[in-house]
């Protein structure tokens, strides 16, 4: 009786203080409702994975076989493999927004919560792109060769770095059986650093639209925005079950239909669409070295806004910047379409252009932000 009142006390009192009686602005917008939506796309990535696990064999002789059977054979299996891989394309819009949306309203303030999501935005991006290699199709292969091989840009170490991941002197059977593990173990620290980042979050509080400060205006998390976020998760389930149901393969190149082929190169190599800006950055530098270090510096430049201080905590009150990131967005949307293009005119010469003010706004940002509060003081 004594553990069970200590149990109650304590745990079920924090678990409490956690999910029900937090204390939220009552002016938050629906824009917040993707961190819920990350959580429930992170569990089903996670149960759908699971079950694919049971049927796949991570082998070059049999991995491609053992898809087609998960989708010919395995009960409900081709919802499952669907399921899993729209999933991880509603998880990277979720992840996308979500990023947006703390740039708008200066959640970079909340230091340890918006240095766990980077971290856990680049762990998301290893394990997305070790997940691409499994189906074991020509574009994973191939995708797998030339990512990798850029390692081997790395002074000195590159070549011997690359080979210790390939586990021999090309992408083979060693390869597939580490990405797999990886891709299998990886989540567990994920869930592990989302819980770590809900924690900083509820120890700062929740930011809102209008980046007031205080507790004078804030109401408890259930029932108010629990009803909220199912809201969110009802119209998710909706367009969810449309993509998978009638339109599974839209996102997915065609080019991995065909079993991996280390003869037989494809016409135009190109990853998931969520990685074509960083993809777009990368091909627009001719210099292999500064290409990767470009590539690497897409995800960790977000990092730069730690040194962004301001008045206030929201773009809404600096209207040139304001401007500025609306253009940004539309932005990573054009490299987005230029990374998915060949390596030719005019694509080449626009991504270059597109790429330097990929990083521009990042300078211009802090620079416009304390600027704007100069002429203010």
């Amino acid at each position: 009786m004594f553990s069970y009142k200590f149990f109650r006390k304590s745990y079920l009192s924090k678990l409490n203080n956690f999910v029900v009686d937090l204390s939220s602005p009552s002016n938050i917008s629906y824009f917040w409702n993707f961190g819920s939506l990350l959580g429930v796309s992170l569990l089903m990535q996670f149960m759908s994975g699971l079950f694919l696990t049971f049927h796949y064999a991570a082998n070059v002789m049999v991995a491609f076989d053992s898809v087609i059977h998960i989708m010919r054979d395995v009960n409900s299996g081709w919802f499952l493999r669907y399921a899993h891989i729209n999933g991880a394309s509603f998880f990277f819009i979720f992840i996308y927004i979500h990023i947006g949306r703390g740039i708008f309203y200066f959640s970079f303030k909340k230091k340890p919560v918006w240095l766990s999501g980077i971290l856990i935005f680049l762990l998301l991006m290893m394990v997305a792109f070790m997940g691409y290699i499994l189906p074991w199709g020509q574009m994973s292969f191939w995708g797998a060769t030339v990512i990798t091989n850029l390692i081997s840009s790395v002074p000195k170490l590159g070549e011997v770095i690359v080979f210790w991941i390939w586990g021999g002197f090309s992408v083979n059977n060693a390869t597939l059986n580490r990405f797999f593990s990886f891709h299998f173990v990886f989540p567990f620290l994920i869930m592990f650093l989302v819980f770590i980042h809900l924690v900083f979050l509820h120890n700062y509080g929740s930011n809102n639209p209008l980046g007031l400060i205080g507790s004078y205006d804030k109401i408890f998390f259930y029932p108010y925005f629990v009803i909220k976020d199912f809201l969110g998760f009802f119209f998710f389930a909706i367009l969810f079950l449309i993509l998978v149901c009638f339109f599974p393969l839209m996102l997915v190149d065609s080019e991995n239909f065909i079993m991996a082929n280390s003869l037989v190169t494809p016409l135009h190599i190109q990853p998931e669409w969520y990685y074509l800006f960083s993809y777009a950055i990368l091909r627009s530098i001719p210099n292999k070295l500064g290409g990767v270090m470009a590539l690497f510096l897409s995800v960790l430049v977000l990092g730069v806004f730690l040194f962004c201080k301001s008045k206030f905590n929201s773009l809404s009150y600096y209207p040139v910047i304001d401007f500025g990131y609306y253009y940004f967005v539309i932005n990573i949307g054009l490299l987005m379409w230029i990374g998915a293009n060949q390596v030719e005119y005019p694509f080449y010469l626009l991504g270059q252009m597109f790429s330097i003010f990929f990083f521009f706004f990042f300078y211009m940002y802090i620079y416009l932000v304390s600027f704007w509060d100069f002429l203010l003081d």
